[in-house]
């Protein structure tokens, strides 16, 4: 008998065509009618379109998570008879990109001389602290496959590299692995500090008014785990008081950010819309092809997510 795959996906037709060229065994893909809700039992889905329509999925077995992110799936009441899959393992350049980018940019003044030239100066910038990354120190918080990707771009550069996780045990590429009770002396060393943490009741809020408070004058902050680890109210305040500090921000507990939040007005925050690793559909319909020739041969799944941890 064959599988029904169900698409809930901003880009349906993008996926459809990829996955119908591969000409998957017993597999049949079926349309957008709403009825095949009911009808399918596997779903390559968006965690937050595939959410509330999960008490309709009847026949439900497997679905595959087209983000890394499948906070909107863990709620405390919500369905676990079913498995769970999400996407690792492609996004560690793609963040890496997006972190370094900015971080080059900052120290080594981009702004600053960007807005010289428009002026037609010719003037060296003040002395900052840093004019360099090398010897810097950069502490992810998280040690899994995108961590371990910045881990490794950073050592590059030549940073000294922290590491946060549950266990304290040791990850390659990083100098040093600590536990998170040390977050809040960990913070006081780091002179960069990369959140990559997921959503778990552990982690949010944990960079709160008070671990905000540990970071150095000038630290560098990038929130590019989960919205919900971050007290954004705290941050702003903090950003204020604060000036050479700087945050950068890609994800938020409410997206769209409102307009109305202060953070906006902070000249030493960059907002992004959740743009920071951005999934792409061709290398997603790979790994589900992957996993789906794992779940004919009814071997295991890759990255399948334990609903007891929340990751």
């Amino acid at each position: 008998m064959g599988h029904k795959l169900l698409l809930l996906t901003k880009a349906n037709q993008q996926y459809r065509d990829l996955i119908e060229a591969l000409v998957l065994p017993n597999l049949v893909l079926l349309n957008d009618d709403p009825k095949n809700l009911t009808e399918a039992d596997i779903w390559l889905a968006e965690p937050k379109l595939a959410a509330p329509l999960l008490p309709h999925a009847k026949n439900l077995q497997w679905l595959q998570s087209s983000f890394a992110g499948i906070d909107a799936l863990m709620s405390p009441g919500g369905r676990k008879d079913y498995q769970l899959t999400n996407i690792k393992g492609i996004f560690g350049p793609l963040m890496s990109e997006y972190v370094f980018g900015y971080l080059l940019a900052h120290i080594r003044g981009h702004d600053f001389y960007r807005q010289q030239q428009r002026q037609k100066y010719w003037q060296v910038e003040p002395l900052p602290r840093h004019t360099s990354l090398q010897s810097m120190r950069f502490l992810l918080l998280g040690t899994g496959s995108i961590a371990q990707h910045l881990a490794k771009t950073a050592q590059h550069f030549g940073m000294h590299v922290t590491g946060i996780n549950s266990t304290g045990n040791t990850v390659d590429g990083f100098d040093v692995i600590v536990t998170m009770p040390t977050l809040g002396e960990a913070l006081t060393k780091a002179d960069v500090v990369v959140n990559l943490l997921p959503s778990t009741p552990a982690t949010r809020n944990v960079l709160n008014v008070d671990m905000l408070a540990m970071l150095k004058p000038d630290a560098i902050l990038f929130n590019v785990g989960r919205g919900d680890a971050l007290d954004l109210d705290a941050l702003n305040s903090q950003l204020i008081v604060n000036p050479t500090q700087q945050a950068i921000i890609d994800v938020f507990t409410q997206e769209p950010l409102p307009n109305s939040h202060a953070i906006w007005e902070r000249e030493n925050a960059i907002i992004t819309p959740h743009i920071s690793a951005p999934s792409q559909p061709e290398q997603i319909v790979t790994l589900f092809s992957q996993n789906y020739h794992s779940y004919l041969a009814g071997k295991p799944l890759l990255n399948i997510i334990d609903f007891n941890k929340g990751y």
